[in-house]
């Protein structure tokens, strides 16, 4: 069931973005070489709590951490870890969640650790790229199926493989809701967008096959070829105009 939002849920939840903004901020500020996933972990961690929220991953369905940490052909659910120190040249996918006042913001953005190659400069601009496409279709009247498509269009259109297993989703009192939100579709398709909806639409681009494979952790997911992934999210959600990216400062 999708569960449409009141102004006053959107407000709730602009706040819980922000908090999950600020934290993501703390630790992209904080990424460079010689840092471990764990240390941007506890950032990710203070930032929230000091703001009055609560980690939303920290042990959702047995998650051990406050942020996902996914490092070069790593997709999604890297956990961080005192042993993975970051290296020159490497990327690293964020991935940040917070509840505030009940609601939940989500969002996650791919950075480079210290100089990185113009291949992997341009895999992160699609991806980010990809989620704007994507946007421009974030209002009423239009169709999920519209978001979906330009999403995948954009990214296929240049080269890159769409992730097909792992999805963006409805967002609200929990992290998870209905509806999907993938990155790949057709126009015209899927619900209609309507006022007060609100979803997390995170593109997850390869610069090699779309295919993945989960590690012997049981979370960590990589991209089957061994090629780079990058990942970008913001919570949004849908008006009778522009749609408010919830998940910004």
């Amino acid at each position: 069931m999708i569960i449409l939002k009141s102004d006053r849920e959107i407000e709730i939840m602009r706040q819980a973005g922000r908090i999950s903004q600020m934290a993501l901020d703390a630790v992209r500020k904080s990424v460079k070489p010689g840092v471990s996933t764990l240390e941007l972990d506890m950032i990710a961690y203070d930032v929230i709590k000091s703001n009055g929220a609560i980690p939303a991953f920290l042990n959702y369905n047995g998650y051990p951490n406050s942020i996902c940490a996914s490092v070069d052909d790593e997709i999604v659910h890297g956990i961080p870890r005192a042993d993975r120190i970051l290296e020159e040249g490497q990327i690293i996918s964020i991935d940040v969640g917070a509840i505030w006042g009940g609601y939940v913001g989500d969002n996650a953005d791919t950075v480079g650790v210290g100089n990185i190659s113009d291949e992997a400069k341009k895999l992160i601009e699609v991806t980010r790229n990809s989620f704007f496409a994507g946007l421009e279709f974030c209002k009423e009247g239009h169709r999920l199926g519209d978001v979906s498509a330009a999403i995948g269009d954009y990214a296929e259109s240049r080269g890159y493989g769409v992730v097909k297993d792992y999805v963006g989703h409805g967002i609200g009192q929990q992290m998870h809701m209905e509806p999907s939100v993938p990155n790949y579709g057709k126009p015209g398709r899927g619900v209609r967008l309507n006022k007060g909806l609100t979803i997390a639409i995170e593109p997850m681009i390869n610069i090699g096959t779309y295919k993945t494979k989960v590690m012997p952790d049981g979370w960590t997911v990589k991209t089957q070829d061994g090629s780079l992934s990058a990942h970008f999210e913001h919570t949004v959600a849908i008006t009778d105009g522009e749609p408010i990216l919830l998940t910004e400062l």
